[in-house]
């Protein structure tokens, strides 16, 4: 049997993919996509309230000529549960949510409420500092307190970040000092084993003038110490041993030799070579 979800396809040998006719389509053509409602909202047509989340077959296209910072701006078309009348909205990345734009109303918006919240005690500040001039005077005292304030930290700040960069830039300098040093040290203890080490094999070779022959020159060997060690010497006991117990072992086989060839009778006469 078959397999249901077939994932590789099967191409003949004679496939060219270049010759499959490219699709010609709008530019700012519609996607049908599956969103859920953003926020809550109300249709304007029939009433009906729509609540967030409810699972919509929207369309999808790319506002033309909108756009926040180089950031698309998208919008969506769905139709109303009740009376299929069409709504869209679209995204508001400047609030980072979504915007009612036609067909139905948000039922509320949280910017707009912040909005309105802070021009409520604007006016309110304002009526207040015309009916009193000394509450006039306090806030003006409490405003520049407050830049004072604001002023100093920033300061504070500013001091501190030099500071730091200060003793960074401090310790970066103290650590490539210790570096150059060490360096310095090693170069040294470098330069000193090369000379030790030029000094001696000056000492073992050296160059002389050849006898009779002009601009010639003879590399003799020098010994290290004056007495050279044999090469017995240089061996280990246990191989010294072996060496003079083959040696005594050749000299007894080879007299025994001779000593078979006497007992036989037998005369070994050399022939001596004929001038």
């Amino acid at each position: 049997m078959s397999e249901r979800k077939v994932l590789n396809k099967y191409f003949p040998p004679d496939f060219d993919p270049d010759l499959i006719p490219r699709r010609k389509g709008p530019k700012n053509s519609q996607q049908v996509v599956r969103l859920m409602a953003p926020f809550s909202m109300r249709c304007n047509t029939c009433g009906e309230y729509i609540y967030k989340g409810k699972k919509f077959n929207a369309r999808k296209e790319t506002v033309d000529g909108e756009d926040y910072y180089g950031i698309k701006i998208f919008r969506f078309y769905i139709k109303c549960t009740l009376c299929s009348a069409e709504i869209t909205f679209k995204t508001d990345p400047k609030n980072t949510d979504y915007a009612a734009e036609h067909g139905a109303s948000r039922n509320f918006e949280p910017w707009r409420e912040e909005g309105a919240v802070e021009e409520e005690d604007r006016l309110a500040k304002l009526e207040e500092e015309e009916n009193n001039p000394m509450k006039a005077l306090e806030n003006r005292t409490v405003d520049s307190k407050r830049e004072m304030d604001i002023l100093d930290a920033l300061q504070d700040i500013r001091a501190r970040n030099a500071r730091n960069e200060r003793v960074g830039n401090s310790a970066d300098l103290l650590a490539q000092l210790d570096m150059e040093e060490i360096e310095h040290a090693e170069d040294a203890e470098r330069k000193r084993l090369e000379e030790e080490d030029e000094k001696i094999v000056r000492e073992i070779f050296s160059k002389l003038p050849a006898d009779g022959e002009a601009g010639r020159t003879i590399t003799v060997k020098r010994k290290a110490e004056d007495v050279e060690p044999t090469v017995e010497s240089l061996l280990p006991e246990s191989a010294r041993a072996l060496i003079s117990e083959k040696s005594t072992a050749i000299q007894a086989l080879k007299k025994k030799k001779a000593n078979g060839k006497n007992s036989l009778g037998i005369k070994v006469i050399k022939r001596s070579k004929a001038a």
